[in-house]
């Protein structure tokens, strides 16, 4: 009824751990309700961005994961991730795939807001140390997608010409890189400069210490240079963003 002439697909199963349990339901998320969406679209003819994972790949690589690299996820969720991927671009509709990795935000359930209620909590939390990644803000990716709609949507682009143009999977991450541990001390450095937060010692982990019923990748570092090549989006370092975020945090 309403015929959006673009689909903002921001919806998905993210609980990775639950995932290994219930992969009927992740990957009817993940995976099969893209694909519906992007041939919803199709009959609209309407693009569409969806937003994607990390966990598409298995964290071998020694380097930043690229767009072309062979994806091999290692545990459901990336699985599903990845099956809602194919699924869009089995529809063949103009669409933009945003790959980020180790969202947090002010909101919801995720690894910063985990640590800053734990910290106030027990006297000492053991961290995994081994696993690296560049920690991503939610708003950092709401920011850099409407900096990438505003060009596709000026007066002076045709949108849906620029748009099949452009169309395709990019990574959007933080710039920079950390592991959990170092993502949680920093957290933590601020909280208690800036808010007094929680004072729990961090205890550093190899991943085999910690215990999850799903398998995490050990890189989960990625190049934004496509993005940038495409529409000139650069993004802030890491620490910049948590520090912006932390900002508006009430503990």
């Amino acid at each position: 009824e309403i015929k959006p002439g673009l689909i903002i697909n921001a919806a998905a199963y993210t609980a990775v751990d639950r995932a290994e349990s219930e992969p009927e339901l992740a990957m009817t998320i993940n995976g099969v309700a893209p694909g519906i969406l992007a041939e919803e679209a199709r009959q609209l003819s309407a693009v569409m961005v969806h937003y994607s994972t990390d966990y598409v790949f298995n964290g071998n690589k020694d380097s930043p994961y690229v767009e072309d690299d062979s994806p091999d996820p290692i545990n459901v969720y990336g699985k599903t991730k990845l099956e809602g991927e194919r699924a869009i671009q089995a529809v063949g509709i103009p669409h933009l795939i945003f790959r980020t990795s180790w969202v947090y935000g002010t909101r919801g359930k995720n690894f910063l807001l985990t640590i800053l209620r734990l910290a106030k909590e027990r006297d000492e939390l053991r961290i995994v140390d081994d696993q690296v990644g560049a920690p991503t803000w939610s708003r950092m990716i709401a920011e850099a997608t409407a900096q990438i709609l505003a060009q596709l949507y000026s007066p002076i682009t045709h949108h849906r010409s620029f748009f099949t143009q452009v169309s395709g999977t990019y990574h959007l991450s933080a710039a920079g890189q950390t592991s959990w541990f170092g993502f949680a001390k920093t957290a933590l450095e601020h909280a208690r400069r800036d808010q007094g937060g929680g004072v729990a010692r961090l205890i550093p982990i190899p991943a085999s210490d910690y215990v999850a019923s799903a398998k995490r990748p050990k890189n989960s570092l990625m190049s934004n240079r496509k993005l940038n090549a495409a529409f000139n989006v650069t993004a802030p370092v890491w620490t910049a963003s948590l520090e912006r975020c932390l900002s508006e945090v009430v503990l």
